[in-house]
């Protein structure tokens, strides 16, 4: 039995300046959701918990837009890295007032 979580999910999002709405550039379950999570920490880059949406945003196709009725989550996530300090200690990666489907993923 592997001592990763198999139904954990991450999601990298990228967004360009100008361009319409973020898109996928990486989707991953269990050991390779495990090292995305790894490898963002280990770079500064933040890390938004939700479960329900990385399960939504894994069924995108890599390079595909985030489609409008995701917008209002993906706006909450930037919120949320707005307050992002890679210097302070860690602390929850989900605010608590997160209004987004539910917590326990990676996107």
């Amino acid at each position: 039995m592997s001592q990763y979580d198999q139904s954990r999910k991450a999601v990298a999002l990228q967004y360009e300046n100008g361009a319409p709405a973020p898109v996928v550039v990486a989707s991953g379950m269990g050991y390779l959701a495990e090292r995305m999570v790894e490898i963002a920490s280990e770079n500064g880059v933040p890390v938004y918990e939700d479960s329900s949406l990385a399960t939504m945003l894994s069924q995108l196709a890599l390079g595909q837009a985030i489609p409008e009725s995701l917008y209002q989550f993906i706006v909450d996530i930037y919120v949320y890295f707005l307050h992002f300090d890679p210097e302070a200690p860690e602390k929850p990666r989900v605010p608590a007032t997160n209004t987004g489907p539910s917590k326990g993923g990676d996107v």
